[in-house]
């Protein structure tokens, strides 16, 4: 095979194969994905970033707080994902790689399941000031505060002992020239300590008596007591804390859909043993051809093959489509399927990060870490936000001092500014959102491949359909022929155009092969295959010469004018030997079931939709007459898919495109965002910016649905994150705010963030509605009949 060899899967059969279209990824560039614990807002990503982005070994480097994770790009003849991994452990995190046959990245602590013992033990201090504070509200004034001793003590424990994580993480950020949300934190309650210690600690003649006689009834202004406002340090740190702890809880349980996708596969499965008998063992312990049985019920742990048994399973969890599928011998199986009725037996052909499963979490993980442009606004402010509150809150310190007199009034003041100022929901806006987003498009069968494909896809108001295999079933059939030269068989031509065409993965081509087979037509070797770019494919078989096949300018043949009407709305394969053309064949395909439902969902949503494909005209239109398509562009060449597609963005609009051959990766390229069919090429998918796992269109009109409501989730958290700081900032600072209710405000803008980015996850489609509605019935009915 010369060098010009390619495949093709295209109904013109006009393959690109400029360099441009086709290049794999340096060797020098390699991909790492590391597992970040120990964030606690969005300056510690930044800081992660700052420093990685210094290395001349890393080309790019996308942190996000939300997902906890770290995608890298590095060169690997420079650095290794060891060193890698110990760059992030000194900026005072910690840095896990994912292990080559694991499902997913871990940490070394889980800190939103293990036990909140510090966080148990900051209320159980903060209890005793609690009961202080209700007595002043129900006026017993501060009776029932604790003498000022005790105050001490407690604040003093949660300040210098349970604290601890603040001041590591604070030190940490400074260390790495970012000041993060624990910077604020620590300032505010050291400050407000301290203060309160200083004033306690010079109250009376400084004697032990004298002190602990001047707190027997607490502080705030008792007539033999100081000023003392440890209870407002105890509460910043421990309303933080349960913030923190809240968020986390809330990302890894509630928008990480990752760990929805683990539970998916069975810690323990059925293995056959030589004698036919069935062992329960570890998944863990499950190798490549291993024999396993699924029972009705049951998940599949494994990919697989049946072997034997039948029955019916949902794969939704990768297709999107909750439609049972009926498994029987010879039939694949994906890991995480629901096995709804029968038992199987299967080989394993996959395990781990090398099944389809594997490979969407490790999609999903990939995505869900990258970062969408609407991202960078916030990345930009919260990198000299620190600062800035700091300066704010000096000012306020200052000027309140200087118009009151009185340094406590200040004091709190100044703090209340840290505070409330602090980032964390700004930061959590996006990476929130996305998490969510990529999660139901996931669910939905849509793999976006980053959150810039996401926004892209949400902004689009322009769809570019391919026809054979996007439109239509992509298994077209002979429905007519035409025989030049009379002295050879029908099954003659076939014979050899099949034997050319088994070297393609053109749909056509395909179609004349399985023809070719069903007739027990056994083909020619052939040799000097090579593609010509949009017009077939062409070889040579010993003892006949040059055969072309494709379209009928290329194999030069003139068909009758007058043609059954067959001809018009079916694509036609021409073939000759040593430019004599031989005859020509009619493939017809049908379009697929839900594809008028698609159309019209995506026109009804405002998006106008053209068919562009290297077929003839005549089927084209006749295929755009049928769906409702006003435009339709037949002929085409993937430079003139692309061309098209570049005309219609410099009008100003937003295109998608969606097909499922290397014919189409130069248009998807050139589109804002790009949709790759189930089962398309190799370079289809990789072009694409979203794969999609089921053959229906409807999962177009899914994504850009999803893709919308994402985006306007995203823009929601950051108008109420932009509007929190800018309202709170000037309240704290003149006086509006206590340290408490700062503190409070602070941890609910996160959770309410969190709270908004979570609605996603109930995010339905139509058809996902119509489904839930339809599903009881027609379950009933498949398992009446067994």
């Amino acid at each position: 095979m010369n060098d010009t060899t390619r495949t093709t899967k295209d109904e013109s059969y006009d393959v690109e194969t400029d360099v441009e279209f086709n290049t794999p990824l340096t060797p020098q560039r390699a991909h790492l994905q590391l597992a970040i614990d120990g964030m606690t807002c969005q300056a510690c990503a930044s800081r992660i970033e700052k420093v990685l982005n210094k290395k001349p070994s890393v080309y790019e480097v996308s942190v996000s707080f939300a997902g906890e994770t770290a995608n890298v790009d590095y060169d690997p003849t420079q650095t290794t994902p060891e060193q890698v991994t110990e760059w992030v452990n000194k900026t005072g995190f910690v840095a896990n790689v994912q292990a080559a046959d694991s499902l997913f990245a871990q940490t070394d602590e889980d800190t939103a399941t293990q036990y909140p013992w510090r966080l148990i033990g900051l209320w159980v201090c903060l209890v005793p000031f609690l009961v202080g504070m209700a007595g002043m509200l129900t006026g017993f004034g501060m009776a029932w505060m604790p003498p000022v001793w005790v105050q001490f003590i407690l604040a003093t424990v949660v300040q210098f002992g349970l604290a601890l994580p603040f001041y590591k993480s604070a030190w940490a950020s400074i260390k790495g020239g970012l000041a993060n949300m624990d910077v604020l934190v620590v300032i505010g309650t050291v400050t407000i300590w301290a203060y309160s210690t200083y004033l306690w600690l010079t109250h009376g003649d400084g004697t032990l008596n004298s002190l602990l006689q001047s707190g027997h009834l607490g502080g705030h202004g008792a007539s033999n007591s100081p000023a003392v406002y440890f209870e407002a340090g105890v509460m910043v740190i421990a309303f933080v804390r349960t913030g923190k702890y809240l968020e986390e809880r809330t990302k890894k349980h509630s928008l990480n859909s990752i760990d929805l996708l683990l539970s998916l596969t069975p810690d323990e499965v059925e293995q056959q043993q030589p004698n036919g008998e069935f062992h329960n063992i570890a998944l863990s312990d499950v190798q490549v051809g291993d024999v396993l049985r699924a029972k009705q019920g049951s998940r599949v742990a494994t990919d697989g093959t049946v072997i034997d048994g039948s029955g019916w399973c949902v794969e939704s969890h990768l297709t999107g489509e909750s439609v049972a599928l009926k498994k029987e011998q010879g039939n694949g199986l994906l890991a995480g399927a629901l096995v709804e009725n029968g038992s199987l037996l299967y080989r394993v052909s996959a395990k781990g990060s090398d099944t389809k499963l594997g490979d969407m979490v490790q999609a999903l993980s990939d995505a869900q870490g990258s970062k969408a442009n609407l991202a960078r606004l916030a990345d930009r402010v919260t990198a000299i936000f620190v600062p800035v509150v700091v300066t704010i809150a000096l000012v306020t310190f200052g000027v309140t001092w200087w118009l009151t007199g009185m340094v406590d009034t200040a004091l709190m003041h100044a703090v209340s500014v840290l505070v409330i100022a602090c980032p964390c929901a700004l930061g959590l806006a996006t990476p929130a959102a996305i998490m969510a987003g990529m999660g139901v498009a996931a669910r939905h069968g849509v793999w976006f491949k980053d959150a810039q494909s996401l926004e892209a896809a949400g902004n689009i108001d322009t769809v570019v359909l391919d026809k054979t295999g996007t439109l239509t079933i992509g298994k077209p059939t002979i429905v007519d022929h035409v025989m030049v030269d009379k002295s050879l068989a029908v099954d003659d031509v076939l014979q050899i155009a099949a034997s050319v065409e088994a070297h393609g993965s053109h749909p056509l081509a395909t179609a004349l092969v399985n023809t070719a087979k069903d007739r027990q037509l056994s083909l020619f070797n052939v040799t000097d295959i090579s593609v010509i770019k949009g017009a077939g494919i062409q070889a040579n078989i010993e003892g006949l010469g040059l055969i072309k096949v494709g379209t009928a300018e290329f194999a030069n043949l003139t068909l009758p004018r007058f043609m059954p009407k067959v001809w018009q709305i079916a694509s036609t394969v021409a073939i000759s030997i040593n430019d004599e053309p031989l005859g020509a064949f009619a493939l017809a395909d049908d379009l697929k079931a839900d594809t008028p439902q698609a159309i019209a969902a995506l026109q009804d949503a405002g998006i106008n939709v053209i068919l562009m494909s290297g077929d003839k005209q005549s089927v084209v239109d006749h295929v755009a007459g049928q769906l409702g398509i006003d435009k339709a562009y037949g002929k085409m060449s993937p430079r003139d898919k692309a061309s098209q597609i570049a005309l219609l963005q410099t009008a100003g609009h937003k295109v998608a495109m969606a097909g499922d051959g290397v014919n189409d990766a130069p248009a998807m390229a050139t589109a804002d965002a790009s949709f790759a069919m189930f089962e398309g090429t190799d370079v289809a998918q990789h072009s694409a910016s979203a794969r999609l796992m089921g053959e229906s269109l409807m999962h177009i009109d899914a994504a850009q649905k999803i893709a919308q409501a994402t985006l306007r989730n995203i823009k929601q958290n950051l108008f109420f994150a932009f509007i929190y700081n800018c309202l709170g900032i000037p309240l704290a600072a003149f006086g509006f705010l206590n340290p408490m209710i700062a503190a409070a405000a602070m941890a609910l803008s996160s959770i309410s963030v969190l709270m908004n980015a979570l609605r996603l996850t109930r995010f339905k489609t139509e058809v996902e509605l119509d489904n839930t509605v339809s599903t009881s019935h027609t379950d009933k009915e498949r398992l009446a009949k067994g």
